[in-house]
């Protein structure tokens, strides 16, 4: 992929994963596994991509500096991660999506990702 990661790009990466299907969370574009969300693009003013993860992994990656991670009040105590794609690595987004996947993917695909 050349450029900035892109929606697109987000469903290439995760529709990888077993399980992985497209659907709708909150009535925006989404990722499921297994019936779960992992992934939505926000339709908000402020968009971005909402990404699950743990608490700690989330205070690590806004403790970076790194522009492309972000939270909102609505989102704070909560493990998602905001990210702005304009802004992301597609090599570390690829990784948060797994990790994502990994979070909601039920105990038996989790054993061959």
């Amino acid at each position: 992929m050349a450029g900035m990661p892109t929606w697109e790009d987000v469903v290439r990466i995760g529709t990888k994963l077993p399980e992985t299907e497209e659907s709708t969370w909150y009535r925006t574009p989404a990722l499921k596994v297994a019936g779960k969300g992992f992934a939505r693009l926000r339709s908000e003013s402020d968009g971005g991509l909402v990404l699950m993860c743990g608490l700690d992994e989330k205070q690590a990656l806004l403790a970076s500096g790194d522009p492309a991670y972000y939270t909102t009040p609505h989102y704070d105590g909560y493990g998602a991660i905001l990210v702005d794609l304009d802004r992301a690595d597609e090599a570390e987004l690829a990784e948060l999506v797994h990790e994502a996947w990994l979070l909601k993917a039920p105990a038996r695909l989790r054993k061959n990702p």
